[in-house]
C-alpha cells in the first residue's frame, strides 16, 4: 500500500514532463546546478567527524525521535517548505515507484518532517528509524546522506558500506540540500531505498527535485518586487535551467537562485553591491515602461559581462510609480522625492513608528502588541484612506513571521467574477481564459506570512463560506483541483463598512464576522487626530537627497483646520505634489497647494462665516493667507502688477481686487 500526503500544486504535471524529459540531460547539466565533488573525500572526512562525535560502526541506529512537542514546533516553522514539497515530493515518486526506495523530506538540522514510500521498504526502513520525527544529522546517525549533505551543503550520495553504522549498509541513499532564497539550508530531499536497487539517475533526479522546491520557495519569497527570469537561451526560460534574481522596485539586488548565480558569474554577497542596471544594462524604468505596453516580448539583455540574455519580468510591486528610481538610476530630479515621500508611507515599519503622539493611535497600538503572534485575527475598521493597509502592514513587520510574506488583497477592487480564483486559485483549464498552468492565488501566497484582507465587507455573500471553511481547516483547494493544500496564515481584515448592519441585511455571514473579530480597533479619522504636525513632519523627512521639506506656518494652521474628508491618502497626495513645487528653500506655501484643496478650504470658510477663523481665535483665513502672498509677491516684483500675476498664475484684476488696501501698485 502506498502512502501519500496531501496537497496539491500546478507543478505536479509540469514536473513530470521536466523530470522526464531531462532525465538524460541531467548527468551533463548537474555540474552547473551543483559544483563537483570527490565522493571519496566526503566519505572521508564524513567518517572522520563521525568517529569525533564519539559513535561506534557497530552501534544501533537511535530510534528516539523529538518529543511530539518539538516535532509540532518543527512542522509550524518548516510549513512553507512542506507546502512546496510535497507536490514535487509525489511526483519524484512515481518516478520510482515500486523500486524499494521511499522519498523523505527533513529540516535544516535533519530531523524527517515528510515520507513517501513502497510499502514493503518503508517497514525495513522503520527498523533503522527512517521516520518521521527521528533526526539523521551525521552527529545522530553518523555519515548519511541526509546528514552529510547538511555538513557539506551539497548533493551527496552514500552507497553501501560508506555508511558509518553497519546497521545501515543495505541501504543506498542520495539526498540534496534545500537552499532558501538567500543561501541557508532549509532542508534536504532525499532518495534511500535497498542498495541493489539503486538506479543512476536517482540522483539527478533528487537535485532536480531539490531545484524545484527551491524555485518555488524563491517565487513566493518576495512580494513586492521584481522577479527577472533569464537564460541565454529562450526555450530554457520556465525550465529548471532559468535564472532567477528578484530586485526592489528601485533595482537594489535582493537575490537570485542558483541557476541565476553562476550564469550572473558573481557570489551572492558580490551581487548585494549591484542594481538591475549595473547587471542587465537596461534602467529599471525601462523595465516598466516595457511591461506597460499592450503585449511585451521577451527582453533581449546584456550581461554585466558581455553575455547577451533573454529574460521575461514579473512586476509585483504595489506602485511602480513611487518606486522606480534609485541612488544609482536618477531620473527627472523629482522622482527621488516621490519615490522617498512613498518609502516613508510604505517602508517595513513597526507599530512603534506609527506611534506619532495620538493618545487614540498609543491605545489602539498597546492592544496590537499584546495580540501579536498570538494566532488571533484582528479586524480593522475606519475611514477610507485612514492607514488601514499601512497599519496591516506594520503588524506584520512586528510579527514572528516578518520575514514571511504579506500579501494583501482589496475585496473591492476585483470583479465578483474574478474574486473567488484570486484568492484560491485555480488548475490549468479550470475555466475559459484560464492562465496556462493555473495559479497559486493570494491566500496560498501568503503562506508562513500574512494575509491582509482590505474591504472585508465587500465580499460576496457566496465567498464567505469558503473563506471561512479556509480559516477553520487551515487547507485551500483550488478551482478545478481536487486537492487540498495546508495553509498557515496570519489573518488581519480591514473594512470602512459597518459588518454588524450588513449582518442584518443577510450581507454578510454572522459566523465569519465572529472569526474575524479576534480583536477589532478602529483608526480614528485624521480630522479627530491631535498628531498632525507630527505625521505630515514624518511624512516630509529623511529625503534621499538630503533636502528637508518644511511647511509655512501659516499653510501648517490651515491643515489643521482641514477635516481631511480623505484622511491619511489625502494628506500624503497633496504633500507628494506640493513637495514637487516648491522653490529652493523647500518650504510648502500657499501658491504649491493644489486648487480643489484650496477651494475646500475656501467653501469651508463660505459656510462658517459666523467662525471665520476656522478654529477659533487663533485660526487663520484663507484672505489672510492670500493678501499674505500677494504683498509678498508685489515687493518681489517691485510693485509691478502684470509681473506679480504671471509669477501667481491670476489674472491682474484679481491681484487688483484682493490688493484695493495697498498702494506703491504699477501697471506694466
Amino acid at each position: 500500500m502506498r502512502q501519500v500526503s496531501k496537497g496539491g500544486s500546478e507543478l505536479a504535471a509540469a514536473s513530470s514532463t521536466v523530470a522526464n524529459a531531462l532525465v538524460g540531460h541531467a548527468t551533463a547539466s548537474s555540474s552547473v546546478l551543483f559544483p563537483p565533488n570527490s565522493y571519496d573525500k566526503i566519505i572521508e572526512d564524513s567518517h572522520q567527524r563521525s568517529a569525533g562525535f564519539g559513535l561506534s560502526e557497530n552501534i544501533h541506529s537511535d530510534f528516539s525521535p523529538v518529543s511530539r512537542a518539538d516535532f509540532s514546533i518543527i512542522n509550524e516553522k518548516n510549513r512553507v517548505l512542506c507546502t512546496h514539497a510535497l507536490p514535487v515530493m509525489e511526483t519524484l515518486y512515481e518516478q520510482i515507484i515500486n523500486t524499494h526506495n521511499m522519498v523523505i523530506l527533513t529540516d535544516a538540522n535533519g530531523v524527517i518532517v515528510r515520507t513517501l514510500g513502497d510499502a514493503d521498504f518503508l517497514e525495513k526502513a522503520n527498523r533503522v528509524a527512517l521516520q518521521q520525527g527521528v533526526p539523521w544529522s551525521e552527529e545522530s546517525k553518523g555519515t548519511n546522506a541526509i546528514g552529510t549533505a547538511i555538513a557539506e551543503q551539497a548533493a551527496v550520495l552514500v552507497h553501501a558500506n560508506q555508511h558509518f553504522l553497519s546497521a545501515h549498509n543495505f541501504l543506498t541513499c542520495s539526498a540534496a540540500p534545500i537552499f532558501d532564497p538567500i543561501g541557508n539550508v532549509i532542508g534536504v530531499l532525499d532518495v534511500s531505498g535497498e542498495q541493489h536497487s539503486y538506479h543512476k539517475h536517482t540522483m539527478a533526479l533528487v537535485r532536480m527535485s531539490a531545484q524545484m522546491i527551491e524555485n518555488q520557495v524563491f517565487s513566493t519569497s518576495y512580494q513586492d518586487a521584481i522577479t527577472l527570469h533569464f537564460h541565454s537561451r529562450p526555450e530554457f526560460i520556465g525550465t529548471l535551467m532559468e535564472g532567477i534574481a528578484s530586485f526592489t522596485p528601485g533595482g537594489r539586488f535582493l537575490a537570485a537562485n542558483r541557476c541565476g548565480l553562476f550564469q550572473l558569474g558573481l557570489s551572492l554577497n558580490a551581487l548585494k553591491t549591484h542594481t538591475f542596471s549595473s547587471l542587465f544594462g537596461l534602467p529599471v524604468s525601462a523595465l516598466f515602461d516595457h511591461y506597460r505596453t499592450a503585449t511585451p516580448g521577451v527582453l533581449n539583455l546584456c550581461l554585466h559581462s558581455g553575455v547577451r540574455v533573454y529574460a521575461k519580468a514579473e512586476m509585483h510591486v504595489s506602485n511602480p510609480v513611487f518606486q522606480h528610481v534609485t541612488s544609482n538610476e536618477r531620473a527627472p530630479q523629482q522622482l527621488p522625492v516621490v519615490q522617498s515621500l512613498a518609502r516613508n508611507v510604505r517602508h517595513r515599519a513597526g507599530l512603534d513608528d506609527l506611534n506619532t503622539g495620538d493618545p487614540q493611535i498609543a491605545a489602539l497600538i498597546a492592544k496590537l502588541q499584546k495580540v501579536i503572534g498570538r494566532d488571533i485575527a484582528i479586524l480593522v475598521t475606519g475611514e477610507t484612506g485612514t492607514g488601514k493597509e499601512l497599519l496591516a502592514q506594520a503588524i506584520h513587520n512586528d510579527s514572528p513571521r516578518a520575514n514571511g510574506p504579506f500579501v494583501a488583497v482589496n475585496c473591492a477592487s476585483i470583479p465578483e467574477t474574478l474574486i473567488e480564483s484570486e484568492l484560491f486559485g485555480y488548475e490549468d483549464g479550470a475555466f475559459t481564459g484560464a492562465r496556462k498552468k493555473g495559479s497559486v492565488g493570494k491566500i496560498l501566497q501568503a503562506n508562513g506570512g500574512t494575509l491582509f484582507l482590505d474591504e472585508i465587507g465587500d465580499m460576496p455573500l457566496s465567498l464567505q463560506a469558503r473563506l471561512l471553511r479556509v480559516l477553520q481547516e487551515r487547507m485551500v483547494t483550488p478551482l478545478g483541483s481536487s486537492k487540498s493544500i495546508p495553509v498557515n496564515v496570519a489573518l488581519i481584515c480591514a473594512t470602512h463598512r459597518n459588518l454588524r448592519d450588513l449582518i442584518a441585511k443577510n450581507a454578510f455571514r454572522e459566523d465569519l464576522y465572529y472569526r474575524l473579530n479576534g480583536l477589532v480597533v478602529k483608526l480614528p479619522p485624521l480630522r479627530e487626530r491631535t498628531d498632525l504636525g507630527v505625521v505630515i513632519e514624518k511624512l516630509l523627512s529623511h529625503e534621499d537627497d538630503g533636502v528637508c521639506y518644511t511647511v509655512s506656518p501659516a499653510i501648517m494652521q490651515l491643515f489643521k483646520q482641514h477635516k481631511w474628508p480623505g484622511n491619511l491618502r489625502q494628506l500624503i497626495n497633496l504633500l507628494r505634489t506640493a513637495m514637487l513645487m516648491t522653490d529652493d528653500d523647500h518650504e510648502i506655501r500657499y501658491e504649491h497647494l493644489p486648487d480643489d484643496f484650496l477651494d475646500d478650504i475656501a467653501m469651508a470658510q463660505t459656510q462658517n462665516k459666523a467662525a471665520a477663523p476656522l478654529n477659533g481665535a487663533a485660526g487663520v483665513k484663507l484672505e489672510d493667507v492670500e493678501l499674505s502672498l500677494i504683498q509678498k509677491t508685489l515687493a518681489t516684483h517691485g510693485g509691478n502688477v502684470s509681473a506679480t500675476a504671471r509669477a501667481l498664475g491670476v489674472s491682474r484684476n484679481t491681484i487688483y481686487r484682493r490688493s484695493a488696501t495697498l498702494g506703491n501698485i504699477e501697471d506694466q
